[in-house]
C-alpha cells in the first residue's frame, strides 16, 4: 500500500490530506516525522471506542507512551460544558498534539478546545469572549499552537473548515468561533473506517456535500467577489462526479450486498471522502448558496440532521426555483439547472436509478436528486423527520431572516414563498 499525501485544496498549504495507507500507520508517522509529538491528546467517537477496535489500533500504533489523554465520546452540538472539561483534561497533561476520530461535533470540539487552551480559557464566561460575538470588545485572541489531527468517520466535511460551532448549555444557542481559529493541519481519510459509521449518517452527510455542490453550481452570485466562476464550477462537477455514484454504490453494497468494484466498497467510499473535500473547495469561494441550506438551517432545532435536511428540502428548493424561475433577475436559472440534470444523467449508474422511479417521463434536476435520495434510502418529507404543519408557520417566518433564502436564486422576501416549498415536502 502506498500512501498519498497532498494538500486538501490547490490554493493552501494546509490542511494536508493523507489516503491510501491505514489511518493508524498515516497518524503513527506524521506525529512524529511532521509535528514531533510526544503528549497526544484524543478524541475518539463513543460508538467507535465501544463498538470497533479503531481506537485499540490507534493507541498501538502511536504507543501508549505517547498518549497523554482520551475523551470518549462527546454529545452532538459540541456542549461548551465538554468542551471545557477537554481544555482542563489537555492542560493538565500538557498535551501537544489533539486527534479527533470520529463525526463533525469531535472536529468542531478539538478546534475550540486549541483556541481555548491558547488563550487559557477555562470557564463559560471566558469561552464567550472567543466567539464570532463576543459581549464587549476583546484584547486581540491569540491563535492556537496545538496542531489537530482528524480521523473522520462520516461525510460533513467540518475538517476542512478554520470556523467551529458550540452549544452554550444553559441558552441551547450555538455560537461560531471564526478567525483566529485553526482547522485540523492534518486529515487522514482511510475508507475501511468509515464502513463503521451508521449508513443513514455517511449517506444524509454525503447528500448535505451534494447540496454544498448543488446550491454552489446554481448560485446568483450576488454580493460575492468574483461571482460564478468557471473554477467554481470545475470543482463543484467534480465534486458531484464522486459523491453521487459513491454514494449509489455505498447502498447498493450495503443493502443488496452489491460490490460494484471488487473491493468491499472501499472505492466508492473513499470517493465519497475525496469529492466532500472538493465540495468544501467549491464552497470556500464565498459563493451564497441557497434555500435548500437557508430553510435547513431552521430545522435544525426541530432535531433534524443537517443531512436529512439537505435530503427532504434540495429536490423541492430546485423545482420551485425552476418554476418561479422568471421571478429572478438571474436569466440563467432553468438552463444552469438543465445543464446540471444533464450531467448528473451521464454519471455512472444515475439514469437507471432515476428510470427505476420516473420510467421513461421527462425529468427535471429536482426529480433526478428525487430519485438518487430516495435510491439511497433516506427521508423525503418533513413528516418522516417528525416535523408536522403546524410547525410550518414558525419555521416559514423564521427562514425568512436566513441569509441564504435571501440570497437564493429567487429570493425568499414572504412567508409564502417558503410556504409553497414546506407544502411539496409535507
Amino acid at each position: 500500500m502506498t500512501e498519498t499525501l497532498r494538500p486538501a485544496f490547490a490554493d493552501r498549504p494546509r490542511p494536508l490530506l493523507s489516503y491510501g495507507i491505514p489511518f493508524s500507520s498515516s497518524a503513527a508517522h506524521h506525529i512524529t516525522d511532521l509535528f514531533h509529538a510526544s503528549k497526544i491528546y484524543i478524541l475518539c467517537s463513543a460508538s467507535l471506542a465501544r463498538d470497533t477496535d479503531a481506537l485499540d489500533r490507534l493507541t498501538r500504533a502511536l504507543g501508549p507512551d505517547k498518549i497523554a489523554g482520551t475523551r470518549i465520546g462527546m454529545q452532538s452540538h459540541t456542549l461548551w460544558s465538554e468542551v471545557l472539561e477537554v481544555v482542563r483534561d489537555a492542560q493538565a497533561v500538557e498535551a501537544d498534539l489533539l486527534i479527533t476520530l470520529g463525526g463533525g461535533s469531535l472536529t468542531d470540539a478539538a478546534k475550540v478546545v486549541a483556541l481555548a487552551i491558547s488563550n487559557n480559557t477555562t470557564t463559560p464566561s471566558t469561552l464567550l469572549t472567543l466567539t464570532s460575538e463576543p459581549p464587549t470588545p476583546n484584547p486581540p485572541i491569540k491563535p492556537p499552537s496545538i496542531p489537530i489531527i482528524s480521523i473522520p468517520t462520516s461525510l460533513s466535511a467540518g475538517e476542512y473548515s478554520s470556523f467551529a460551532g458550540a452549544t452554550h448549555d444553559t441558552s441551547r444557542r450555538k455560537y461560531s468561533f471564526g478567525a483566529p481559529i485553526r482547522g485540523p493541519q492534518l486529515v487522514i481519510l482511510d475508507p475501511e473506517l468509515t464502513a463503521t459509521t451508521p449508513e443513514r449518517i455517511w449517506l444524509g452527510t454525503g447528500i448535505r456535500a451534494v447540496d454544498h455542490c448543488v446550491e454552489t453550481y446554481l448560485s446568483s452570485g450576488v454580493g460575492s467577489k468574483d461571482g460564478v466562476t468557471e473554477e467554481t464550477d470545475r470543482l463543484a462537477l467534480h465534486a458531484l462526479g464522486l459523491l453521487v455514484p459513491g454514494l449509489v454504490k455505498c447502498r447498493l453494497n450495503n443493502k443488496d450486498g452489491i460490490d460494484a468494484d471488487g473491493d468491499g466498497g472501499k472505492a466508492a467510499r473513499l470517493d465519497c471522502a475525496l469529492g466532500s473535500v472538493d465540495a468544501m473547495a467549491a464552497c470556500s469561494a464565498g459563493l451564497p448558496l441557497g434555500a435548500s441550506h437557508g430553510i435547513g438551517h431552521q430545522l435544525g432545532p426541530f432535531g433534524v440532521p443537517h443531512g436529512e435536511t439537505s435530503c427532504i428540502l434540495l429536490p423541492a428548493v430546485c423545482k420551485y426555483n425552476a418554476k418561479h424561475s422568471s421571478s429572478s433577475s438571474n436569466s440563467d436559472v432553468f438552463p444552469r439547472q438543465t445543464k446540471l440534470r444533464d450531467f448528473l444523467l451521464r454519471q455512472e449508474g444515475v439514469a437507471g436509478v432515476v428510470r427505476k422511479y420516473y420510467a421513461d417521463a421527462a425529468v427535471d434536476l429536482g426529480d433526478v436528486l428525487d430519485a438518487v435520495i430516495r435510491e439511497l434510502g433516506l427521508p423525503r418529507s418533513l413528516q418522516a423527520v417528525g416535523v408536522g404543519r403546524d410547525q410550518f408557520d414558525a419555521l416559514a417566518e423564521h427562514s425568512l431572516h436566513d441569509r441564504w433564502c435571501q440570497a437564493n436564486v429567487v429570493p425568499l422576501q414572504e412567508k409564502g414563498q417558503v410556504l409553497e416549498i414546506l407544502e411539496t415536502v409535507a
